[in-house]
């Protein structure tokens, strides 16, 4: 077979999951081609080590004029058997064989306030009708949760049969660190995007109520200072709230260190389609603090010490009883480490390679 991999967002937030696919699908299967689909800045990002896997520059824009007819005469002249479009985002008539990755549904309950408001509503409109139309014409879906295809499945009114769940992973925590300099005693840790819906307020607002009892407490938040993290910024600037440090891009030494020397890893999100930064923290033995929201419990079990995002006194209450019982402290740490190892990326390419097989047969 010829199998096409759209893999245009290898290069983002959400291109942890596609590199380690293309990893192990290489492993997986010596028999298939695969035709790789990147951006062309991206020709060099990601390099395949097996024959039958070859890279091609696809330039063509989500939500975009472009990717409904360009990209769906491009697919086309490729002649694929299958196609796995690694995000909901496609051409809706092609109308060739394909399956579907759904990451998650945040697209249509959320508006990250740092975009243009009408190009943001714009986008969600499209992307709304995109995801359904996706939905029902691709012969079978991947989800990274068993939350997630609940959601798919009853909000895109397609059959649960037509959906499999891929847990995703983490790999090897790095060996190598180098100390991240900070002022604190003990600090909370953050990694990742601070868009509205990953809930950063109302996190600053509990590590302020934790600093009545644990003055010198410290919350550092890691990611590049773009728009979102700015606006957290200038937030916690004019609350006068204090020992927050926004850390903007660091090396993996640094952050491997900050995993492991952080007093309580804390997870705030408001809605998540897998939630892999929890597990990345455990695999650095820190303990966790974690919303109670969406797909969370399923994946980290009972690895997390749990709290509602939306009440700021639960947040400092969750976070609090990590730092002032050892026992529980240490007890996570443990159920971190066990949990992780419920994860594999390679099971996850496996089961992906299961479905392009069956959904060619369909």
């Amino acid at each position: 077979m010829h199998i096409v991999i759209d893999a245009r967002i290898v290069n983002s937030s959400t291109g942890r999951y596609v590199e380690r696919l293309l990893h192990y699908l290489q492993e997986v299967d010596h028999v298939n081609t695969y035709t790789v689909l990147v951006p062309s800045k991206d020709l060099n990002y990601w390099t395949p080590t097996s024959k039958n896997f070859t890279v091609k520059a696809a330039d063509y824009a989500n939500y975009s004029f472009s990717e409904q007819l360009g990209f769906k005469n491009f697919l086309n002249h490729l002649q694929p058997d299958l196609v796995h479009f690694c995000m909901p985002q496609q051409p809706i008539l092609y109308s060739g064989a394909s399956v579907t990755t759904f990451h998650d549904l945040t697209l249509f309950d959320t508006y990250n306030s740092d975009k243009n408001w009408l190009i943001f509503h714009l986008k969600q409109l499209i992307g709304r009708f995109v995801f359904t139309m996706a939905a029902r014409k691709t012969r079978h879906i991947i989800t990274p949760s068993e939350y997630t295809r609940q959601d798919v499945s009853k909000r895109l009114g397609v059959s649960l049969d037509k959906i499999t769940v891929t847990y995703e992973a983490v790999g090897a925590s790095s060996e190598t660190t180098t100390p991240y300099p900070h002022p604190f005693k003990k600090f909370i840790l953050y990694v990742g995007q601070q868009s509205d819906y990953k809930n950063i307020q109302r996190l600053g607002d509990a590590h302020q109520k934790l600093l009545e009892t644990h003055p010198d407490l410290g919350l550092i938040l890691v990611g590049s200072k773009n728009v979102a993290a700015q606006k957290n910024e200038t937030y916690f600037a004019a609350q006068g709230y204090r020992n927050i440090h926004f850390t903007g891009f660091i090396d993996d030494a640094q952050l491997a260190w900050l995993y492991k020397h952080c007093d309580v890893y804390a997870f705030p999100s408001l809605m998540e389609g897998f939630g892999l930064p929890g597990l990345e923290a455990m695999n650095y033995g820190a303990p966790i603090a974690s919303s109670n929201t969406t797909c969370l419990p399923e994946v980290y079990g009972t690895a997390a010490h749990y709290f509602n995002p939306v009440d700021t006194s639960d947040i400092t209450r969750a976070i609090a009883d990590i730092l002032d019982t050892p026992q529980l402290r240490e007890e996570l740490i443990a159920s971190g480490y066990e949990q992780v190892k419920k994860y594999s990326w390679r099971r996850m390419a496996e089961q992906t390679h299961n479905v392009y097989l069956d959904a060619v047969k369909k």
